[in-house]
């Protein structure tokens, strides 16, 4: 089988059915076209693969991407964007240990290297820092960029004191990228996290309630919905007390199953809300922060950093697997209009119901800095509920 089979299965499935490529000139289209076929034709699995993200990064549309993921093998390093930074968060190597800020690759400084890779990642400038990452360790995509050359690449390190380290890696010696970069990247330092419970709350006495929601992704379609139920309990159990929610991490799910919790947080009058996100917010997450601030208005507060997407944003769709690469596409179907509450053709009907202008969710407050480390989450939580009650 050859590299254009999967070509083929883009041009059929993808590009007719998600609307954000009418947007896109032909022109455009067509340049990237030719340079998806002509690496599917010379047979190079990597090249083609980048050729194939430049494709479908087109619209601007994080939803709609090539993930390479489960393709393309990388060296033995895990980073992640962290703040404005990014940050080297495990590793093979012994010295230096995770937890450092990467610097430079062979010389060139990380931010060079991030202007070269936005045109291969689809969406905003926060989603290209959630999935560009993986482009760091993927020595092809290094080459492409201009920043790799020889047998080894060299990372330029800096830890917490200020101290700098150069780490060599040998090109030939690389893992499948799967192990070190999830699909769908939620920042943390373990690539295999998942969440243990979807809704976790702590009573902080004095100072307020505190609810962490990981995700709104349940498979088994039974355990978020009872989470839900239960968080929504004790909120209406705690009348006029401060509440803090955290989405941080939060990739999306159901909003529709988090309505029960969204109704509970805005009938008291009188409570006080804020809302922790980051880059790593994305999807439904979104969409309920836009339902509540639409609520809430000036009593919800927002604390973090911009999220992975804006509040008009395309979903639905599905996923393709590409037999030939391996590779596999996310497609969107339908448009969201969260930020003016609109609709078109492509709104699905039960979303439609529940659309509401929120506006723009501007930060009242920017902290980008908190690390990922799950063991921090309560000292955040302690520092923000006393910033609000002081």
């Amino acid at each position: 089988m050859s590299l254009t089979q999967d070509l083929d299965n883009i041009l059929e499935t993808v590009l007719p059915t998600d609307p954000s490529f009418r947007r896109i000139g032909q022109a455009a289209m067509d340049r990237c076209l030719r340079d998806a076929r002509r690496s599917a034709l010379e047979g190079s699995r990597d090249a083609f693969l980048l050729s194939a993200m430049r494709l479908l990064a087109l619209p601007d549309n994080g939803q709609t991407r090539l993930i390479p993921n489960g393709a393309i093998s990388v060296l033995p390093l895990r980073f992640v964007s962290v703040g404005r930074g990014v940050q080297l968060m495990d590793t093979a190597q012994e010295t230096p240990g995770p937890g450092r800020e990467l610097l430079a690759v062979n010389g060139t400084a990380v931010g060079q290297i991030e202007a070269a890779a936005a045109r291969f990642l689809a969406g905003t400038h926060q989603r290209k820092r959630v999935i560009g990452p993986i482009l760091l360790a993927w020595p092809h995509a290094l080459a492409r960029l201009g920043v790799s050359s020889g047998e080894a690449t060299t990372y330029r390190v800096k830890d917490e004191n200020g101290r700098t380290t150069e780490l060599k890696m040998d090109n030939g010696h690389t893992v499948p990228a799967s192990r070190l970069y999830p699909r769908n990247e939620h920042g943390k330092a373990d690539p295999a996290w998942q969440p243990q419970r979807y809704a976790e709350i702590e009573d902080w006495q004095g100072l307020g309630l505190a609810i962490s929601l990981p995700s709104f992704f349940d498979p088994r379609e039974t355990a978020l919905p009872e989470a839900i139920s239960c968080a929504a309990e004790q909120v209406r159990r705690s009348t006029g007390r401060t509440l803090l929610i955290d989405v941080r991490g939060n990739t999306g799910g159901d909003f529709l199953q988090t309505l029960p919790l969204i109704d509970a947080v805005t009938e008291d009058p009188g409570r006080q809300v804020v809302l922790l996100v980051d880059k790593f917010t994305f999807s439904a997450a979104i969409v309920f922060v836009a339902i509540l601030k639409h609520r809430l208005g000036p009593r919800l507060k927002l604390i973090g950093e911009e999220m992975g997407d804006g509040l008009r944003f395309f979903a639905e769709g599905g996923l393709l697997d590409l037999p030939v690469s391996g590779a596999m596409v996310r497609y969107s179907t339908a448009f969201h209009d969260w930020e003016n509450g609109t609709r078109d053709d492509t709104t699905p009907a039960e979303i439609a119901r529940h659309l509401v202008p929120a506006g723009r969710l501007t930060l009242d407050r920017e902290w980008v800095a908190w690390p990922c480390d799950e063991t921090a989450k309560g000292a955040v939580y302690r520092l923000v509920l006393k910033s609000l009650n002081g």
